[in-house]
């Protein structure tokens, strides 16, 4: 039901005409339709802006550990693989017949074994009777001993010829994308031959090279942040190698991110913010800047309730907060929502016939 008519009886208004009379009113009554923040200066961070490379903690090249011709190659580059999917697949006549001659061989220990376990029971029997001299038992335990040495070894070269079967079928260590084929099917491969190369993209981090004036500083406050077209990102972990590369006298940092991609990909070039102190800044909410074209403001109100729109040069943003450099002083009131806060202003010259 409409019941702006009943608001205002005899007119035909908009929607958008009856919002802006209704911030009239409120302003007539003596109610600001927005909240209002103090500005204050705080203690934030002092960074130290860096370059990065993003890269994959999960990244490897993999390769063949058994011999044979290449059969099957099912993924090329670019697509992705889940965790252990099969990736490449070689013949394996050699690798099977050597599994069936290591189970031959196993089968015939056993028989052996059972033999001589058979003798020695016998010559046991016979040598606590009187009837068998101790070095017919010693031979008959020497023996049963061997066979069960070598039901032992057959065992080992059986799992052995298992472990080469399986060496035939290739998979995947982790979840990733396929950066590069280094084989085709029909080519033969040998032991340590490199097959297909990959990386994952659940888990990245930034490798950065810090300059050694501020290597004290990043050590004692190990924080930092990436800044992406997202956000400021935090790193989990900080790494920093204790040596400094002879060339460019600087110190490798490796920073772990959270999990997530974060719009940041393997190889991309990004912005590192170390924090190395401490410094005083001038900071009022995000959201209560405007921006109009080229220019940044905000709505400011002074001790008598005037609101006037002023431009303001901004600097880094800090959480939800972000540093004014110019344009605002401690102390002043800024509206929190600048919607409300230009309704407001343009509401000041309406003049409303209540008739």
């Amino acid at each position: 039901m409409n019941t702006f008519p009943q608001i205002f009886p005899g007119r035909n208004l908009s929607v958008a005409m009856v919002g802006l009379l209704l911030v009239t009113m409120t302003a007539r009554a003596g109610e600001l339709p927005f909240t209002t923040t103090t500005v204050q200066v705080d203690t934030t961070p002092h960074e130290r802006l860096l370059d990065g490379t993003v890269e994959a903690v999960n990244q490897a090249t993999m390769s063949a550990q058994t011999a044979g011709r290449v059969a099957e190659v099912f993924y090329d580059v670019d697509d992705y693989v889940e965790p252990g999917a099969p990736i490449v697949r070689f013949s394996d006549v050699e690798q099977q017949s050597a599994l069936q001659q290591a189970n031959a061989a196993l089968a015939e220990a056993v028989a052996i074994s059972t033999q001589a376990d058979d003798a020695f029971t016998r010559v046991s029997g016979l040598f606590e009777s009187g009837s068998a001299s101790k070095r017919e038992y010693d031979q008959a335990l020497a023996a049963r001993e061997a066979a069960n040495a070598r039901v032992a070894a057959a065992r080992s070269s059986v799992e052995s010829a298992k472990q080469q079967v399986e060496y035939t079928l290739v998979r995947a260590p982790y979840a990733g994308i396929v950066t590069e084929r280094h084989v085709e099917v029909g080519e033969a491969v040998g032991v340590g031959q490199p097959l297909i190369s990959g990386l994952s993209l659940e888990t990245l981090r930034v490798v950065v090279d810090l300059p050694q004036q501020v290597a004290a500083q990043v050590r004692e406050h190990r924080s930092a942040f990436i800044l992406t077209e997202e956000g400021r990102v935090e790193a989990t972990h900080i790494t920093i190698f204790p040596y400094a590369h002879s060339a460019s006298n600087t110190f490798r940092v490796r920073l772990e991110l959270p999990e997530g991609q974060f719009g940041l990909y393997p190889g991309m070039f990004i912005k590192v913010a170390f924090v190395i102190g401490e410094s005083q800044r001038l900071l009022v909410p995000t959201e209560a800047l405007i921006r109009r074209s080229e220019v940044t403001g905000v709505y400011v109100l002074d001790d008598a309730e005037r609101l006037r729109m002023r431009q303001v040069r901004v600097g880094r943003m800090f959480g939800e907060r972000t540093e004014v450099l110019a344009g605002l002083r401690a102390g002043e009131r800024v509206a929190d929502d600048p919607v409300q806060a230009g309704i407001y202003l343009k509401t000041m010259s309406v003049q409303i016939d209540e008739n």
